[in-house]
């Protein structure tokens, strides 16, 4: 690629370079899907600041003319996107990739969605704990919970949060209900519209939903193996300055990928540097054997507000969630939760308070780790066996990001997921920039499906 910078110039370097990397896609990039310079090589060659590089790329990718890829780099897109395009709306993309999940019969096997099947689900604690709430609490059948959740219950997850090295008060949890209470009330406390939010990408497509909705701006980090990519964060927040940075630590969706030690540390001394809050998301940290590092635990809740939840592993019915955070910013959020829920359910409240008390809910989930270990293994041998490739090998989780072999076309893998009645997550809702990609979610709880394993193996019927 031989572009011309002129340093004299007042046009901006950046600027210079999108000018001529777009013309260049005019006339060289045709069809899409070349891949363009790294931004060293490109730097190197045109003697340039990478910074000005990285800039000139975003650019291009906000108009839709060169898509990233995590830890693979910059490629032209798709030669449908273009300056008269109109995209559709990313609120409506989203909800109409979920209503495939969601709105599924009970005969389809969703593979792609991010729960546990049914029949994995343990009922015999959970219904002896209903009945114990429904005998002893009348209050826990008809009344309000408090506004904050229960103390006794705000107790008993602050003793939870101990293995993980997070150490807090009771008064500093709120109960919600599930995670993506949390969030919402977090998004309507924290920032207003045209705020910039810095989310991994891939990542979590329904908070790439709820921000849209609140107008919020939504930048993508990539997400690699070892957490988010340091050196794409450090670019840019030399251009933007992100009031957020939502993180999933541990067992990442969609990838599986778990936050190490070095970059945790790392994205905390750039939070402080560049002054913005982390929103830490640990909604399967019951799915690890051996706690790992949080975000929560080396920054002591002053920067970090934590998430977790009892959805995930108990039960997607049976709401309950809680965030911890900085004493500060406590009670603002209990007045949020009031204004626009009263309170959380008394009644699935006391429930989870039951199976922790009586230690139920600590035997299912050790139960519940050895089981997804086991299918870890299987999908992943699964998928090698098939020649897929894998993003990275997760220790554990629900997840594997995968791609099926090059030859296999998207009309191809949805034909194949018709035949055999699977279920898919669209692989473009997890990126914050929806672009197209052949990454797929798998849920290895239903990899043992003999459907899955004919998909995998891309058999047709």
């Amino acid at each position: 690629m031989k572009l011309s910078i002129n340093r004299h110039s007042a046009t901006p370097i950046a600027q210079q370079l999108e000018v001529g990397i777009r013309d260049w896609i005019e006339t060289h990039g045709a069809g899409g899907g070349r891949r363009l310079p790294s931004i060293r090589r490109l730097a190197a060659t045109h003697n340039i600041s990478r910074n000005a590089v990285i800039e000139a790329y975003e650019r291009l990718v906000a108009m839709g003319l060169v898509r990233s890829r995590p830890g693979a780099g910059f490629y032209v897109a798709d030669r449908t996107a273009s300056f008269t395009q109109q995209p559709a709306s990313p609120l409506n993309e989203i909800t109409s990739g979920l209503w495939g999940l969601f709105s599924a019969n009970e005969d389809t096997l969703k593979l792609g969605c991010g729960w546990l099947p049914s029949h994995w689900r343990e009922g015999d604690d959970l219904t002896h704990a209903i009945r114990h709430v429904a005998r002893n609490s009348r209050s826990g059948i008809f009344e309000y919970s408090t506004p904050q959740g229960p103390l006794e219950l705000r107790g008993l997850i602050q003793e939870r949060l101990r293995p993980l090295a997070i150490t807090t008060d009771a008064q500093q949890i709120v109960m919600t209900g599930g995670g993506s209470h949390s969030l919402d009330l977090l998004v309507r406390q924290l920032l207003e519209p045209g705020d910039v939010v810095f989310v991994e990408s891939p990542g979590y497509y329904n908070l790439f939903g709820l921000l849209h909705l609140q107008r919020i701006r939504v930048i993508g980090v990539p997400r690699l193996a070892d957490g988010p990519d340091i050196e794409r964060l450090e670019a840019l927040l030399a251009l933007h300055r992100p009031k957020l940075f939502y993180i999933n630590s541990v067992f990442h969706n969609p990838t599986g990928s778990t936050l190490t030690p070095a970059i945790a540390h790392r994205v905390l001394q750039l939070a402080e540097q560049y002054d913005f809050k982390i929103l830490e998301d640990d909604i399967y940290a019951d799915f690890q054997h051996t706690p790992s590092i949080r975000l929560a635990s080396l920054d002591g809740l002053n920067r970090v507000i934590y998430l977790g939840s009892f959805s995930k592993s108990l039960s997607s019915s049976l709401r309950v969630g809680f965030i911890a955070a900085p004493p500060a910013l406590v009670q603002r959020l209990v007045d949020i939760k009031m204004l626009t829920s009263i309170s959380s359910s008394r009644f699935a409240e006391q429930v989870v308070t039951t199976l922790l008390q009586n230690g139920s809910y600590r035997k299912l989930t050790e139960r519940l780790r050895t089981k997804l270990s086991s299918q870890m293994a299987v999908a992943l041998a699964m998928l090698k066996n098939a020649e897929w490739e894998i993003y990275t090998e997760p220790a554990g989780g629900m997840f594997v990001w995968a791609k099926p072999p090059a030859v296999i076309t998207p009309d191809k893998l949805a034909e194949l997921a018709s035949q055999w009645e699977i279920t898919l997550s669209p692989g473009h809702l997890f990126f914050a920039d929806n672009q197209s990609t052949p990454w797929l979610r798998l849920n290895v709880a239903y990899i043992q499906d003999p459907r899955a394993a004919h998909f995998i193996a891309l058999k047709t019927t």
